[in-house]
């Protein structure tokens, strides 16, 4: 496959985490060879290491099971992509950014707002470019609505409803049975599912500085307290288990029936064998076949953030987990000359107050996105198309989530959870 855009040299790179998130970036080398080369790995677990190591032809030389020992050697790689858990991302980063790497890291950026204070702190001055994966705002859709916004189509902005629509199964999936359950082995909701849309909103609003912030949200039903009437602790013995949208039988085993052994199946599948036979003893054994009040999970499964910015302007954004969209975000833009609104992929739609009429604007999208790299409805593609230019021309500019940005918007983030704990509105210091 040929990319849109024509670069000097191939631009090598060393993954750390070769999970899915890992497999996925490092995907790009495979559809643009000429542009990037995966030449390194590290992963303490043998089946997704050697699983990368075979796609990408990695020399037994930098193949590690421990990011440390591939920290120790000189820099070998122009750049190196953080996949690891979210509680595992400051030392690696702080590590790679001291030896020179430009670095492509999972959001969140870290797990504590002085860690990522840190990491920021090692990438200055070490010179190195820090790409965090806000995937969203790489995508067409999020850059038009900037576009129409800065153009001043609807005029000031007064108010933006967001909504982030996580999916009932997918919620159950990753926030009660999977490893974003529980706040001390990974983070809060907010930070792990949200990040992605403080971040827009705050890129959204620009030079606008926000203000003031207040949180609301519980875990309000995966809980012993609502475990239905003779269920069983695992999915596979429950005689009630018909009765139940989270069973583990329907959202994992019914697709493997259809011969279907993607995500989120391949995560229960974490051997590496994808039969019927392997996926059923991995339920009957393993985390993803608990029963969904017997879990040890305590993040939130709805939450609001309300903000304030300068002018007065102000947003309301709701992260929910039971709905029928998996991730098909709805925002709406009110503004003092129109109002606009976009669902998912697009178009985006403004209504024009004065002529009082609405018109649809259709995203500048790729020609071609690889199927690999089209999660997040494609924004995916668009982050490495972006991380690999800026790597190979040395052009940081061409960086939409560097680290001052970034920082910025984790610092929403922390407060707004703050706001939460404590039930109290929080204002920010300048």
């Amino acid at each position: 496959m040929e990319s849109n855009t024509e670069m000097s040299r191939q631009v090598t790179v060393l993954v750390i985490g070769a999970g899915s998130r890992g497999r996925n970036y490092s995907s790009f080398a495979q559809q643009f060879p000429a542009r990037m080369k995966v030449i390194g790995v590290a992963d303490p677990h043998p089946f997704a290491r050697k699983r990368l190591q075979k796609a990408h032809g990695i020399d037994e030389d930098n193949v590690f099971d421990d990011w440390t020992a591939a920290a120790e050697k000189e820099r070998f790689a122009d750049a190196v992509i953080i996949a690891t858990p979210d509680s595992l991302h400051k030392a690696p980063a702080v590590a790679f950014a001291h030896k020179g790497y430009h670095i492509l890291l999972e959001k969140p950026m870290a797990v504590t707002l002085e860690d990522c204070k840190e990491i920021v702190l090692a990438c200055k001055t070490n010179d190195v470019i820090l790409a965090v994966c806000h995937v969203l705002r790489y995508h067409p859709v999020s850059l038009k609505i900037k576009e129409l916004l800065d153009a001043g189509l609807i005029g000031d902005i007064c108010h933006i409803q967001h909504l982030e629509p996580v999916g009932f199964w997918h919620f159950a999936h990753s926030f009660v049975r999977g490893n974003w359950r529980n706040e001390a082995e990974s983070t809060f909701s907010l930070l792990a599912k949200s990040c992605h849309d403080v971040d827009l909103i705050n890129y959204w609003m620009g030079s606008r500085r926000c203000l003031k912030v207040s949180s609301f949200g519980n875990l309000s039903h995966f809980t012993k307290e609502h475990k239905p009437e003779g269920a069983a602790d695992r999915c596979l013995d429950c005689s009630v288990e018909q009765t139940c949208p989270y069973s583990a039988k329907k959202i994992y085993l019914a697709q493997a029936e259809r011969g279907y052994f993607g995500w989120p199946v391949s995560v229960v599948c974490h051997s590496g064998e994808y039969d019927i036979e392997s996926l059923t003893d991995a339920l009957r054994h393993g985390p993803y076949g608990r029963c969904v009040y017997e879990c040890d999970n305590d993040v939130v499964n709805h939450q609001v953030v309300n903000m304030e910015f300068e002018g007065g302007a102000t947003v309301a954004f709701t992260m929910v987990g039971f709905t029928h969209k998996l991730g098909v975000r709805k925002t709406t833009i009110y503004g003092t000359k129109g109002e606009l609104s976009c669902e998912g992929s697009g178009p985006v739609e403004i209504y024009d107050f004065l002529e009082r009429k609405k018109s649809s604007f259709s995203p500048d999208k790729a020609a071609c996105v690889p199927m690999c790299l089209s999660a997040h409805s494609g924004a995916d593609y668009y982050l490495m198309e972006s991380f690999i230019s800026a790597v190979a021309e040395n052009n940081p500019s061409l960086i939409r989530t560097g680290p001052e940005d970034t920082l910025n918007s984790h610092l929403l983030v922390f407060e707004a959870e703050r706001s939460r704990k404590q039930n109290r509105v929080v204002l920010l210091e300048p």
